[in-house]
């Protein structure tokens, strides 16, 4: 019986380690995408995503209006690129990572600042399959606000 035992915590031991490693594999490429937005590095953000995902913002309009704005990537992938003075700046905080086989879902709520100017505030929510080389991006949707925004204060330049 306690050998038994000792194998089933085992097992249950080595399945938590296997699992605290996919997350951390999976939030490795979310946390790439924003190093390529800081970096203005298109070519790391183009390698986290798969060749068409698919990108949405979702906020309320100044009517009070619930809006879904789909996104074009290669839009985002060219504004990332381009050459600019300022530095775009997205830490994250409170990452929720669900993971069922080959996909994951990561939940993480953003501050966005424009060198140490506060623009807006939100939550990104990715998909994420497994391929044969690893993790990426298949839908990506955030929201915005400009109020309301709790932000920690390790988090605030």
């Amino acid at each position: 019986m306690k050998k038994i035992l000792t194998t089933l915590l085992l097992c249950f031991a080595m399945s938590l380690m296997a699992q605290q490693n996919e997350k951390e594999e999976i939030l490795k490429v979310v946390n790439q995408v924003f190093e390529a937005m800081r970096t203005n590095d298109s070519t790391l953000l183009k390698q986290c995503f798969v060749a068409s995902p698919n990108t949405f913002t979702a906020f309320i309009n100044q009517e009070g209006e619930s809006v879904l704005s789909k996104g074009e990537f290669q839009k985002f992938i060219n504004a990332v690129g381009q050459p600019k003075e300022q530095v775009w700046d997205e830490p994250i905080w409170n990452e929720k990572v669900e993971i069922d086989g080959n996909l994951a879902s990561v939940w993480v709520d953003y501050a966005f600042y424009v060198d140490d100017q506060f623009s807006h505030c939100g939550v990104d929510a990715f998909h994420l399959i497994k391929q044969e080389e690893g993790w990426k991006i298949f839908h990506l949707v955030d929201t915005r606000r400009r109020s309301g925004c709790e932000i920690p204060d390790e988090i605030k330049p």
